[in-house]
């Protein structure tokens, strides 16, 4: 099939219009009319990642996060992420990306890191006209707990040794809670404002921290990374779709390469 088929499908469930302005989402490299056969997903495109779609004989790449944020000065490949992009071409391997488009869809990005954290009765923090979309989602725990063994639980539901918590008192009692995927710290107040115990996102910054303090909230960080979870989610979607629309795939494989760029110690 061609990966024309797939970008549309993607496009339905994430349309381009939910993407926050200057997102430069949608097609990466590559000919949408190119026949693809074996689609792998990822959080990240890094160099190493894209080894691991050349063994694998992968032919188009999904990636929650853009290839390039910033344009290209130049294509020295003697970079190794400039050298990348040769190999991608080289191979004939189509990229496209969806980012914060799939944060805001429903059943997104939002909706799945929700769903792992025990959040019930969601609705979009962040709602769109139609409140169905938007970015982030707040909703209610099955039951009340601290701010220390809720923190333990998200955790363990990432996977990760460390996170970081915003908190003026651990045993604070919780409830309701809102995640945004990814960097949403300058979200906290409309987080808060929403009625939010704690807030679970990603890259708070030092001085952002002090203001959660100072306006006595609490904020989880688990890590960019947390939406890791984009890599079986999304290929148990297009495998969904594949089995409803007979589509002619060999192979829909999520990366196994782990792209944290942090290491804890």
């Amino acid at each position: 099939m061609q990966a024309q088929v797939l970008i549309e499908a993607i496009e339905a469930y994430a349309p381009l219009s939910l993407a926050e302005d200057h997102d430069p989402t949608g097609l990466q490299i590559g000919d949408p009319s190119q026949e693809i056969h074996r689609v792998m997903t990822t959080l990240d495109l890094r160099p190493e990642v894209v080894a691991e779609a050349i063994e694998q004989r992968v032919d188009f790449i999904f990636a929650h996060h853009p290839v390039m944020f910033h344009p290209a000065k130049n294509l020295d490949f003697r970079d190794p992420q400039k050298a990348m992009y040769a190999d991608l071409i080289r191979h004939g391997i189509v990229v496209y990306a969806a980012h914060t488009n799939l944060d805001a869809a429903a059943g997104g990005m939002n909706d799945w890191l929700a769903q792992l954290l025990g959040i019930h009765e969601v609705v979009p923090l962040l709602a769109n006209p139609d409140g169905q979309t938007g970015l982030g989602r707040i909703g209610r725990l099955a039951q009340e707990t601290t701010v220390a063994e809720y923190a333990t639980f998200v955790r363990q539901q990432f996977g990760v040794d460390h996170l970081r918590v915003i908190t003026p008192d651990l045993n604070r009692t919780i409830e309701q809670v809102a995640v945004i995927g990814g960097d949403g710290g300058r979200y906290y107040r409309q987080a808060q404002a929403a009625g939010a115990d704690v807030l679970v996102t990603a890259d708070l910054y030092y001085h952002t921290g002090h203001d959660v303090l100072a306006d006595d909230f609490v904020v989880i960080d688990p890590d960019h990374h947390m939406e890791a979870i984009v890599k079986e989610k999304m290929a148990d979607l297009i495998r969904t779709w594949q089995s409803k629309e007979r589509w002619q795939l060999t192979a829909v494989v999520p990366s196994r390469v782990n792209t944290d760029p942090y290491t804890y110690i």
